[in-house]
């Protein structure tokens, strides 16, 4: 998977154990960007990985 695709907010729930409401906390404090599309929002790969290596960064 490339930085450029493109993850929906089911799909980062799957990888991040986490439910619907956690990945919009997470969206709506800035730390997972987003963008939207349509009525669609989405979150770039690259976010993504951001994410998980700045939790990996704060457990070390």
């Amino acid at each position: 998977m490339s930085d450029d695709d493109l993850l929906t907010i089911p799909e980062v729930m799957a990888r991040l154990k986490l439910g619907r409401s956690a990945v919009y906390d997470l969206i709506r404090t800035n730390r997972l960007r987003s963008i939207t599309i349509g009525r669609s929002r989405r979150i770039p790969h690259g976010s993504y990985r951001a994410f998980v290596a700045s939790r990996l960064e704060d457990a070390a």
